[in-house]
């Protein structure tokens, strides 16, 4: 009942605006604790990451214990962001022209897009896609279905202080270190299952090949399902990329013999991840109803 409930919920309302959103609250009180608990060192980085965390998630365990399932499918309904995945995507395969695709994919992706192809745009989008069909659906779900609602508040929270800490630059390469760690162990095997359920889904290849593709990537989970959605929509992605004005040279992810992302190769890779992403709804209630 309690996935069903939040599914629905996903599927009839999306997310709620950032203002109402738990996330955005969890956002701003991981920034006052990052205001008074900075220091460029790990062991700032471990304590600060524990100031953030552990308050919030005693107060999603007690609420869980205190109200059940109706606030187990509120919170986890909160914890997934699949419906607004597909929005973005589609404002950059309907951009009118580059311009306003280059805009479009601005929003959802890191790197420098003012000179952006329009194909380019496609692929960033796409590979956006595949990596939080992992971070903001399956990855939920997954801590869902083994831990209930705490879990996927946790797997939120956690995914949360990486984007906000996870990076390499000079003031978060040592307060940031275990965010980013943390991080790692959490979409470890999620962000593999997404990329299984993917080749299931579409058109199959050998592990092996994925394998290798994904372990080109920079990140130690972002590649498998953006390599596996590549190779299951049969659709180039990957490719070098600007990055503050610096060019991060990164291989292409697919098959030799794979298309370019049109219109239709969008359309297709959008199709695959649908369908990933209800199988994955699918065995998570098969879990929840099995609780």
């Amino acid at each position: 009942m309690t996935a069903i409930v939040a599914l629905a919920l996903e599927w009839l309302l999306g997310d709620p605006p950032n203002r109402w959103h738990p996330v955005a609250w969890f956002g701003r009180w991981a920034g006052w604790c990052e205001g008074i608990g900075y220091a460029d060192a790990r062991a700032s980085g471990v304590m600060t990451w524990s100031l953030a965390v552990l308050p919030p998630l005693a107060l999603v365990l007690g609420a869980s214990i205190l109200f059940g399932w109706p606030f187990d499918a509120l919170a986890l309904w909160l914890c997934i962001g699949w419906k607004s995945l597909f929005t973005h995507v589609r404002a950059v395969l309907d951009a009118p022209d580059v311009m306003r695709a280059r805009q479009a994919v601005s929003r959802i992706v890191s790197r420098d897009a003012a000179a952006m192809t329009r194909e380019e745009a496609r692929r960033a989008a796409l590979e956006s896609l595949a990596e939080n069909a992992s971070d903001a659906v399956v990855a939920p779900l997954f801590w869902f279905a083994l831990l209930g609602a705490p879990g996927a508040a946790a797997y939120r929270m956690i995914n949360t202080l990486d984007a906000m800490w996870g990076y390499r630059n000079a003031r978060y390469r040592c307060f940031g270190w275990w965010a980013a760690c943390v991080d790692d162990a959490a979409n470890w095997l999620p962000a593999r299952l997404t990329a299984w359920l993917m080749l299931r889904v579409g058109s199959g290849a050998p592990w092996r090949e994925v394998r290798a593709q994904a372990e080109t990537h920079a990140s130690p989970n972002a590649g498998w399902p953006e390599a596996a959605l590549a190779h299951a929509a049969c659709v180039k992605l990957g490719g070098s990329v600007m990055r503050d004005g610096v060019l991060d040279a990164r291989p292409f992810y697919g098959r030799d013999d794979a298309r370019k992302a049109d219109r239709a190769g969008v359309r297709d890779a959008m199709a695959v991840a649908r369908r990933s992403l209800m199988v994955a709804a699918a065995l998570a209630v098969g879990a929840s109803l099995a609780g």
